[in-house]
């Protein structure tokens, strides 16, 4: 009672996908127990924006950052608002809560209970009688009394005695059944003719039936908590209320779309418990490791996506997940089901985009800036190929803060293309101490991080010492439900440095896409980059084409070179980044290339023994193991302990606030750099060579 003052202040709303977060002046008023929203503070005289009466509210502090909570009242209305900093957001969650204890407690002792009452699907009716066609909200209205307009101030909500949740139990039980009947009937129509079990009014209705049932259960367990702490105290110790323990038994379709209760930690396989136990990494150590390449080995992992069957065991899941996203929705955080998850993380999927060493060293060879650029363009369409595993559009393990993942190829040198120009001048490193004899192979070494968690932003870099170049990139990736797709936009920038020439090549990425999510999912790639050299004055543009409605091809591509001085285009590019690619050059020669029949090269990936804690394979290998076997369940269960622990962690950062510290790339401007990129080891070698002349 003493914490029962009347606080007021600014806070930020989230009102819509338009309109977005706007401030707006709140006054708590413990006495009516109502959270009450005005335009500004002058206009608090007036009648009230908005109301919330907070009896029976739940208030939740996010996960998404340490300023947002939400107030989610009984009517189902929800204010999602933003604090100016953590201790603000505490104060305002901490007063909130008191006030709704305080008035959800008073509801129990101040009314007696409800008249029984017995209600029955029966009782309405046979499925022809006009009682059955009713608008069903009007019986789910009338029944839980629950509306969006304000409740007279003063008045008091009921409260759910226990003879009528067991009334709601019974007709949940029923209203389940039906809905598996309805399942069932739909499911056994013929797949073929003029109504089947693919028509999507029908997969929609058993997604929305699905998505219902799901709810009404969450719904029916709160008002068991709720009226379980009405009792606290007024029972003898020892007492048992059977109607307590969920009676509803979920259908098993839902098993890897909701929330599920996994056995008490003793009962936990020791990987869970480790996975939850590892310590905050930031007391881990965070200075950056030197990673040997003579410590990799060829990598021998060979995880083909390409299972049809549990992607179509898995439908009812898929539908239900869809029916509880709307258009435009951003799936950043939204906990998508196991069973679509690749094998791998997505650190791992942009080293991937790097399998062709051959045709990235070979930009250096070139012998003028326009055949560099060129050079650059074809690497580029061609990295898309092999980062795609399987035809299948499935989904890479978000990775945490602080993930890493390193990895290393090794090419002939006898393989990568050369110019017959002269090369230009190379700046000489320091030879090896031991002074072993050089390698017939260039190495390409490649490093990625996770360095945000909100927004999910990836750092990535990659360097050939030989022939003096690396590319540094971040990459902010934005996922939105598109209806009958999801689409993700790659925001960032890459930038590729050759240093024997002094070239800088900026390039960005093209945005995916996952089509026909209701099927069998496929990927297409769509939008438009640009590749830009500002020292040459050469630059790309590439357009991926998405399939038209009717008509058209798959995976199209079309790109052109120019020279931008003289505005003359050098080279063009057509065909099928999956597929075959056709360049056109101004002197009249064409160059195919196909895809499918290049040499992929192995990359070179240190034991699972010998990596830390936070590198992707060993993050995930428990997650990876169970999807290898089959086991979704506990693949299920072994991604929630690395997703809770995330939470757990940055929660416990923001109440002491503590800054994340990277370990391998540092914030520069809007992006974020290596940290000890090639251009400065070359730097500090031409500096050393200059004071030993």
């Amino acid at each position: 009672s003493d914490h029962m003052e009347n606080i007021y202040g600014y806070l930020m709303k989230y009102t819509n996908l338009v309109t977005g977060w706007q401030y707006r002046y709140f006054v708590l008023n413990n006495d009516a127990g109502l959270l009450e929203y005005f335009v500004n503070e002058q206009s608090r005289h007036l009648k009230p924006r908005g109301t919330l009466q907070l009896a029976g509210a739940v208030i939740s502090p996010s996960d998404e950052d340490s300023h947002t909570f939400t107030v989610n009242a009984a009517s189902g209305e929800q204010y999602k608002l933003r604090a100016t900093d953590a201790k603000e957001r505490q104060h305002w969650v901490s007063r909130l809560q008191i006030c709704t204890q305080h008035h959800t407690e008073a509801i129990g002792k101040n009314n007696p209970p409800l008249k029984s009452r017995s209600f029955s699907l029966a009782s309405q009716g046979s499925a022809n009688s006009p009682g059955v066609q009713r608008r069903p909200s009007q019986n789910a209205v009338s029944f839980f009394n629950v509306g969006h307009h304000r409740l007279p101030t003063g008045k008091r909500v009921p409260i759910m005695q226990p003879d009528h949740l067991v009334d709601v139990r019974e007709m949940m039980s029923q209203a389940e059944g039906q809905q598996r009947d309805l399942i069932r009937s739909i499911e056994c129509l013929p797949a073929s003719g003029h109504l089947t079990s693919l028509d999507q009014d029908l997969l929609m209705l058993k997604a929305t039936s699905m998505a219902t049932m799901n709810c009404l259960n969450d719904c029916f367990h709160i008002l068991q908590l709720q009226h379980a702490s009405q009792q606290k105290g007024s029972l003898p110790a020892g007492t048992t209320i059977s109607w307590l323990e969920p009676k509803i038994s979920v259908a098993n379709h839902f098993k890897n779309g909701a929330a599920q209760n996994f056995p008490a930690e003793i009962n936990k396989p020791a990987s869970v418990r480790e996975e939850q136990s590892i310590a905050e990494p930031c007391q881990l150590t965070r200075e950056p490791e030197e990673i040997n390449p003579d410590e990799e080995l060829e990598d021998i992992c060979d995880d083909k996506e390409d299972d049809l069957g549990a992607v179509e065991e898995q439908r009812s899941v898929i539908l239900h997940l869809l029916s509880q996203l709307k258009l435009g929705m951003d799936l950043t955080r939204v906990v998508l089901p196991t069973f679509i998850l690749e094998k791998r993380s997505l650190l791992e999927m942009y080293a991937d985009f790097m399998s062709h060493p051959d045709l990235f060293i070979a930009i250096a060879n070139g012998g003028s800036a326009e055949e560099r650029m060129i050079r650059f363009v074809e690497y580029y369409l061609t990295s898309f190929h092999e980062g795609r595993k399987g035809a299948i559009a499935k989904k890479p393990y978000n990775p945490i803060i602080g993930e890493t993942f390193h990895c290393s190829w090794r090419m002939p040198k006898g393989n990568v293309a050369t110019d017959a120009g002269s090369p230009s001048e190379q700046v000489t490193l320091p030879k090896d101490p031991e002074g072993q004899a050089e390698p017939d192979y260039y190495t390409v070494k490649f490093v990625a991080e996770q360095v945000s968690h909100h927004p999910p932003v990836s750092g990535f870099y990659a360097e050939c010492v030989e022939r003096n170049m690396c590319v540094n990139a971040h990459v902010w990736t934005k996922s939105k439900f598109l209806g009958m797709s999801i689409g993700v936009t790659m925001v960032g920038e890459g930038v590729l440095h050759l240093l024997e020439h002094g070239e800088e090549y900026t390039f960005s990425l093209p945005c995916a896409y996952a089509r026909s999510i209701l099927t069998v999912p496929w990927v297409e790639l769509g939008g438009k980059v640009n590749i830009n050299c500002a020292k040459t004055g050469y630059s790309a543009s590439i357009n991926f084409h998405t399939k038209p409605f009717y008509g058209g091809k798959l995976h199209r591509v079309t790109g052109e070179v120019k020279q931008n001085t003289m505005n003359t285009v050098v080279c063009r590019v057509q065909g099928e980044w999956n597929s075959v690619l056709e360049f056109t050059y101004s002197n009249g020669e064409t160059k195919y290339v196909d895809l499918t029949k290049l040499s992929v090269t192995r990359k070179r990936v240190r034991p699972l023994e010998k990596q830390g804690p936070f590198e992707s394979r060993r993050l995930w290998q428990h997650v990876t193991e169970s999807l290898r076997d089959g086991d979704i369940d506990k693949a299920t269960e072994h991604k929630r302990a690395l997703e809770e622990r995330q939470r757990n962690e940055e929660r416990l950062r923001a109440e002491t606030e503590t800054p994340w510290c990277t370990k391998y790339f540092l914030k520069d401007g809007d992006g974020w750099v290596y940290h000890k990129p090639l251009w400065k080891t070359v730097s500090a070698a031409q500096t050393q060579q200059m004071d030993s002349n």
